[in-house]
């Protein structure tokens, strides 16, 4: 049984680029369909969530656990974070990501709030929905402008086959914490609802994603499919044609989210930024030449002739997927 409330203290699981530390908390700015230009913040070690989803852009979750903990100081986070907004002139959204699960960190409420002191961009959160029974949880989210929970199956077998989670988790907590959490939060809650091709795209499926949805009652659904390579190779998407004909099964209505963004490169390169930052982008969120360019303001030409030379080095590696080139990168335990 797992117990609500209890915090644990996890030493941090420390990943090593090949030849460089890049080691950080906040990354990007992030191009994105759903929150703009985003600047991403990392509250837990790669890797460290409570689902090992089929799905992943990064890849099988290295430690799965439900249990809460503190897994870097706040005000380690935060100095980063002040040191960033120094040189970022333009934001749409703060967005607790990154390469685990968020809600895990037992500071996060802290760490929102030292966030909101420091900058008047709003802070969304993007979180899989697992912990949202907990009331711990639940208090730290208020502190938050959007939350964006996640739902990608309409019962217990698929949500096992999909998500995989922790032993502690069954399906109809998750559900039930993601009807109670809309109840207490009054601002808006986006719910991602990520379909596979084959197990949870047939219209039946859906179907009864959309009937949980309706209890949920979040203020946006939004739509997605496999874009970036997943971690499992039989992961596959459903068509955008398809996604768009199961919009109208939700109330309200979906949207589709899976696609390019609309971010286009800058003209110039506006800022000096080390090969550590590039990194710390891709190591978060595998990335196209022009998604790496229009987040981190990099002129699309000197972008390539950089990421073609951390590839040289052995630092990333390319992914071809749906005719689009990604970057990710090599990892070293």
């Amino acid at each position: 049984m797992l117990r609500e409330g209890r915090a644990v203290r996890h030493p941090p699981l420390r990943i090593r680029f090949m030849s460089r530390n890049a080691e950080r908390h906040v990354y990007g700015p992030v191009p994105s369909r759903r929150l703009g230009r985003s600047l991403g913040i990392d509250l837990v070690p790669f890797k460290t969530c409570s689902y090992d989803c089929v799905y992943c852009q990064l890849g099988r979750t290295t430690r799965k656990t439900a249990e809460r903990g503190e897994f870097f100081p706040p005000e380690e986070i935060l100095s980063e974070l002040e040191s960033k907004l120094a040189s970022v002139s333009v934001l749409d959204y703060i967005g607790l990501a990154g390469s685990g699960e968020p809600t895990l960190h037992a500071r996060l409420g802290e760490i929102i709030r030292g966030i909101k002191e420091r900058t008047a961009t709003p802070v969304a959160v993007l979180t899989n929905g697992s912990l949202l029974w907990n009331r711990e949880v639940q208090d730290a989210l208020c502190e938050a402008d959007v939350v964006m929970p996640s739902l990608d199956a309409g019962d217990a077998r698929l949500f096992a086959y999909v998500n995989r989670p922790h032993r502690a988790l069954d399906f109809e907590r998750v559900v039930t914490g993601l009807v109670e959490f809309r109840a207490r939060f009054s601002k808006p809650v986006w719910l991602e609802v990520f379909l596979l091709g084959g197990v949870t795209g047939p219209g039946a499926e859906v179907e009864k994603i959309a009937a949980l949805c309706r209890a949920i009652r979040p203020d946006r659904i939004q739509l997605n499919t496999v874009l970036r390579p997943p971690a499992e190779d039989f992961a596959f998407p459903v068509s955008p044609d398809l996604l768009a004909s199961f919009a109208s099964l939700f109330d309200p209505p979906a949207e589709v989210i899976a696609g390019p963004s609309a971010a286009s490169a800058p003209a110039f390169e506006t800022v000096v930024v080390p090969d550590e930052e590039i990194l710390a982008l891709l190591s978060r969120r595998p990335s196209t030449a022009l998604g790496v360019s229009s987040g981190l303001g990099i002129h699309i030409g000197e972008t390539i002739k950089r990421l073609e030379t951390l590839a040289m080095q052995g630092e990333v590696r390319t992914t071809v997927r749906r005719g689009a080139r990604f970057y990710e990168v090599v990892r070293t335990a």
